[in-house]
């Protein structure tokens, strides 16, 4: 009784004698320590006089099939999809633990649900959490042969929309700019200027900026594309004012930093936060501030194409949530009929003319 690998095949198999047969079965992974208990299970219901030819799904547990997901699907993620997947990962095994993959049924993910609802999470962050937990299952269910079937085929994700219509006015810009501190003012403008998301911004390093060209380019966008994002006045100043007082001697150094370190996500989600609170500012994340110039862009009469270029979206229909208008900003739209009725008008009395009968003498 023993592991061992075949030539053919990535994964251990363990072979083992049961009431005079002998069977070979593959373990259904490529790490060994996690064959190793494998093994040691069925050796244990040998024993105990439990083990019977059955499908893998009720030899893993739960854990076992997270832990493994770990280890050969998450860290090949961005750091941080790393650490939010982490997250997600340790709440789904506090509540399946070590039940067996089989155990694992729609009727139980729907309690999962309902028990993290109770604990006051929201809906959105669930479901999100359930869309790991179905991942998982696709990848044991079609690369590992561990079940069957996914769990969650039945399963509903609900994902409540976020329908925050959030931007900043010329006037709670100016209150929250008031209120907050050097190294946080700069970083802020810098946000409302480029559009660039919160992690696009803190990973920003001197050598992807050209500040001959005007522009910066973008490595770690989240939609793993590299795109070059061409700089206004106002970022441009921000830039110049940093790299005058940084005296920037290594280009490998990051743009925004704080007493010479690198800003966390943490870091900054606090310090503007409280700036935001003494403000008096409602409802605004640092988000909102993308939400804020890509708005602002619409309604200065900026076509939805050059704004979802921007933003960095795959998709235009992702940037038509923020194509919110103020309803002065559609006037124009409708101003040109008046345009239209005028022409009209004009062409109609010069026609009239045209065909007025001559006078007599």
């Amino acid at each position: 009784m023993g592991l061992y690998r075949r030539p053919d095949a990535k994964d251990w198999w363990m072979s083992f004698a049961y009431n005079g047969k002998l069977y070979r079965r593959s373990t259904g992974t490529s790490d060994r320590k996690i064959a190793e208990r494998i093994l040691r299970k069925v050796q244990t219901q040998i024993v105990e006089n439990k083990w019977f030819d059955m499908d893998l799904s009720s030899r893993h547990t739960f854990d076992e099939l997270m832990e493994r997901y770990l280890q050969e699907v998450v860290c090949h993620k961005k750091l941080s999809t790393q650490e939010t997947n982490k997250i997600q990962i340790a709440h789904l095994i506090c509540f399946f633990g070590n039940l067996t993959l089989d155990k694992v049924t729609p009727e139980l993910v729907s309690d999962y649900r309902t028990e993290r609802l109770k604990a006051g999470v929201k809906l959105r962050t669930i479901g999100y959490e359930l869309i790991v937990l179905s991942h998982a299952f696709n990848v044991a269910l079609r690369e590992w042969k561990w079940v069957r079937e996914n769990p969650m085929v039945s399963v509903k994700i609900y994902r409540k929309e976020n329908h925050i219509e959030r931007w900043l006015t010329q006037e709670e810009e100016e209150s929250l700019l008031s209120l907050c501190n050097d190294w946080l003012k700069v970083l802020v403008v810098f946000a409302l200027s480029t559009g660039m998301r919160m992690a696009e911004i803190l990973n920003l390093k001197w050598q992807y900026v050209d500040m001959r060209r005007k522009t910066v380019t973008i490595l770690e966008s989240k939609n793993g594309q590299i795109r070059v994002l061409p700089l206004n006045q106002n970022a441009m100043c921000v830039l110049q004012r940093i790299n005058r007082e940084g005296k920037i001697a290594n280009i490998e150094e990051y743009v925004f930093t704080k007493d010479g370190l690198p800003i966390s996500k943490h870091q900054l989600q606090y310090y503007f936060g409280e700036a935001v609170k003494k403000a008096g500012i409602a409802h605004l994340r640092f988000h909102d501030l993308r939400h804020t110039f890509a708005t602002r862009l619409v309604q200065s009469g900026i076509d939805l194409y050059k704004v979802s270029k921007l933003l960095g979206h795959m998709n235009i229909k992702t940037t038509q949530r923020y194509s919110h208008h103020y309803p002065e900003s559609l006037r124009n739209g409708v101003e040109i009929l008046d345009k239209v009725k005028s022409k009209k008008k004009a062409q109609l009395h010069d026609s009239f003319t045209f065909i007025a009968a001559p006078s007599i003498n």
